[in-house]
């Protein structure tokens, strides 16, 4: 039997050839009747289903939800996640559960370290006069202990903004450090601000180098820091910090009149619920009841809500480390606790304090993805709690609602400039064709062997595409300015120093990543759940790749992400 071979040039339009005697492509050829008739099948099923008038009728009825405009309030999902499936939903209590006013609680801690500092850690009277600025930190901020500067960067760990103490940094200073390398956070010269507790520390470091530098001071970075951080702890360990806060909550905490109504949906939709905050049993009990007590008849008392409750846990040892369960016995509102004995279960209506992740699902007979924990530090809640254990994770973003509601206020710039970028991109490859129109008339031009009619055509066609190469110049300078002025508009005015929190220059930022990453869900806050279903089904969009992106019809299939693990995660 003779074969004929295909021809040995590659067709411009068709697929490259998968077989050496037909012009089938290298996949996509093979179609069995069997799958055939199934797919004929199911193909008259879809229009039986999508043409039937009593579900077209159901499925018209719009889901009502309590927000209009910006959906700053919703719940965000990075992976797919079944609440049918959930059976065990815990909370930490500090930043979640309970809301604080950012900037009050700032200012308190702030001017409780600056005092330690100077009483304690012998730093000079004059930084005492260092007034806290809201305005200049933020989550997802890195300090660079060895050189005194605070940063930004991106999902990849690329720097985009860097200031030392209260100046931008130096150009060239900036380049000489960052440009060519990533941030890598495990590394002991950097540290992260990633809680809203840290805020403050971020501030006093970049302040107090600011101050003592303009005085002639040298300063040392990496002392700064530490000494810093041991006074700040110090504050929270002794329980100084929350004893203030104790003392006025109504000026710290914000009262959320949906959260029990939020937490008794999900109790009825079958949802057993605990609490595991790091926060000691007095200081828990007054926060909770200052929450929770009185909201709703059915409760009246918080723990009436939650099936487990377990104070001091000691996040994110608790995740990794096998401290046991103690039991406590509690006495009157907000007062101390005393340690009964360890416990050898977890009961609902008694309360504990430490033990760990194995014993914890040991004692409550829930596992791995059968449990929802919901928290604000991605490290001690979110991170940990994925790296150890297969629990389903939300975390929650207090800041979201001013980013979402920010730039719902600028969707008209935002679109300009959207805009405005399409165009630049459209000039930027126009222009690569015009040049390269040029050089290849150019040759034509130099090697002379032209009539005299030819090479005035050709002359007058270079004339021709050099204005209009010099037009389209112009017009990729005027756009670049012009993107670049509405895109320091649009976040700077959302923050003046360290622009939006979710994004850095033209990628996601560091957090930003870390968020999608890590947690399951992320949202606002926990009264979020009062307008989803306890039953939800928490779909996400499936990352699509360039080529999808670029049109190809595999974008169509599986709409909706997956269930697993965070990527890049075993």
């Amino acid at each position: 039997m003779s074969v004929c071979p295909l021809p040995s040039k590659l067709s411009p339009t068709g697929p490259i050839p998968g077989s050496p005697t037909t012009s089938d492509p290298l996949h996509g050829s093979f179609r069995s009747s069997r799958s055939q008739a199934h797919a004929e099948q199911a193909e008259h099923r879809a229009q039986a289903l999508l043409a039937d008038a009593e579900l077209h009728r159901l499925l018209s009825v719009p889901r009502h939800g309590p927000h209009e405009g910006p959906r700053a309030r919703d719940i965000f999902v990075n992976r797919n996640l079944r609440m049918s499936g959930i059976e065990l939903v815990g909370f930490d209590m500090d930043y979640t559960l309970a809301i604080y006013h950012m900037r009050r609680l700032e200012e308190l801690a702030y001017d409780m370290t600056l005092a330690r500092l100077i009483s304690e850690r012998g730093y000079p009277s004059v930084i005492g006069r260092l007034q806290y600025d809201h305005h200049f930190v933020m989550r997802g901020l890195a300090v660079d202990k060895e050189n005194g500067n605070l940063l930004k960067m991106d999902r990849f760990g690329y720097v985009g903004r860097a200031w030392h103490g209260l100046r931008p940094l130096d150009r060239e200073v900036w380049r000489a450090l960052y440009r060519n390398q990533r941030v890598r956070l495990r590394e002991p010269r950097f540290a992260w601000i990633d809680t809203l507790f840290a805020l403050p520390e971020a501030w006093l470091f970049a302040g107090i180098i600011e101050l003592l530098e303009s005085l002639g001071q040298r300063v040392d970075y990496g002392r700064l820091y530490d000494d810093i951080r041991e006074a700040i702890d110090s504050v929270h360990r002794d329980n100084s910090l929350k004893r203030e806060v104790r003392k006025d909550l109504s000026r710290y905490v914000f009262q959320d009149p949906e959260l029990g109504p939020a937490l008794h949906k999900l109790r009825s939709g079958g949802k057993r619920l605990f609490l595991l905050t790091n926060s000691a049993w007095d200081y828990t009990d007054v926060v909770m009841r200052y929450l929770l007590d009185g909201q709703l008849a059915e409760y009246p008392n918080w723990r009436n809500y939650f099936d487990y409750v377990v104070t001091l846990a000691s996040k994110p040892a608790f995740f990794a480390e096998q401290r046991p369960f103690l039991e406590l016995e509690v006495a009157g509102p907000g007062e101390e606790a005393r340690v009964v004995g360890e416990a050898s279960g977890l009961e609902r209506g008694k309360v504990y304090q430490g033990g760990n992740l194995v014993q914890f699902e040991q004692y409550t007979r829930r596992a791995g993805e059968r449990i929802l924990y919901v928290g604000d530090h991605i490290y001690g809640d979110i991170l940990k709690s994925k790296k150890t254990s297969l629990w389903r994770t939300c975390m929650i973003v207090q800041e979201i609602e001013d980013e979402i509601t920010y730039t719902y206020g600028q969707r008209e710039r935002i679109e300009r400039l959207a805009e405005v970028e399409r165009t630049r991109a459209r000039l930027e490859e126009e222009v690569g064709d015009h040049k390269n129109l040029l050089n290849q008339l150019d040759r034509t031009l130099e090697r002379g062997e032209l009539t005299a009619e030819a090479q005035a055509k050709l002359e007058e066609q270079r004339r021709e595409a050099k204005v209009a190469l010099d037009t389209l110049r112009r017009a990729l300078r005027e756009a670049t300015e012009i993107a670049d002025a509405l895109e320091r508009e649009v976040e700077e005015g959302f923050n003046p120093y360290w622009g939006l929190l979710f994004k850095e220059g033209s990628e996601n930022s560091r957090f930003g990543e870390q968020v999608e990453r890590y947690a399951c869900l992320y949202t606002s806050r926990v009264s979020n759940f009062l307008y989803d279903s306890p039953l939800q089904y928490y779909r996400s969009l499936r990352n699509l790749m360039p080529h999808e992106q670029a049109g190809a019809w595999s974008a169509k299939l599986s709409p909706e992400g997956g269930e697993g693990v965070p990527p890049g995660d075993n």
